[in-house]
């Protein structure tokens, strides 16, 4: 299945290849601007901006709510009936603390706002809150691929691993340009065409 785009590609791999070309170039654009830094970290609205800068170029949905239920293996993402709610909700939550900040960023992946793209976005949603209440962001480079991926699976259950893993690499660079870069790198990509599981509504 080749989600609806922007850029009239009907081939999975190929897009997957545009996508990811055009949000890193927007990503570093993002960046750059100092945009991150007007928006209100922690707030859902600012995860909109972010996802909405990163795929407006690719996807009509870029910054939308997703209007399809999804899942991950045997996970399913919070079921679209709920998704206000709880994004409502994470919202909320208190992120005056590295523990606090994880947990927040841990429900918004169990809610999955958005029908592609939520791993990039949420990274440096993630990143925000902890540069603005801590003065630290997650050096990527610092965290492996495969113990980061099973990490994210394990945490709506059990998070201390990713509490663990993202401890252990954070840094006060916080203004480099290649340790931000590092969060939306392919390699690290939560998303993925073949693994997930939708149900049109």
């Amino acid at each position: 299945m080749v989600l609806e785009n922007k850029l009239g590609i009907t081939d999975a791999p190929a897009l997957a290849e545009a996508e990811e070309k055009i949000s890193k170039k927007k990503a570093a654009e993002l960046f750059e601007s100092g945009l991150l830094a007007d928006l209100e970290a922690g707030t859902f609205a600012s995860l909109q901006a972010i996802h909405r800068y990163l795929f407006g170029e690719i996807y009509p949905f870029a910054g939308k709510l997703r209007t399809v239920n999804m899942a991950k293996g045997n996970f399913r993402f919070a079921p679209v009936m709920y998704l206000e709610a709880a994004l409502k909700n994470i919202e909320k939550m208190p992120q005056n603390t590295f523990e606090k900040i994880v947990e927040k960023y841990v429900e918004m992946n169990i809610a999955h706002p958005f029908r592609e793209g939520n791993g990039r976005s949420t990274r440096i949603w993630l990143d925000c809150i902890l540069k603005k209440e801590l003065g630290v962001v997650v050096d990527w480079s610092l965290v492996d691929k495969e113990d980061y991926l099973l990490a994210m699976e394990r945490s709506p259950i059990k998070d201390v691993e990713i509490k663990f893993l993202l401890k252990n690499a954070l840094t006060s660079d916080v203004d480099s340009r290649e340790v931000y870069m590092k969060g939306i790198d392919h390699s690290y990509y939560y998303e993925g065409y073949s693994t997930f599981k939708t149900e049109e509504l």
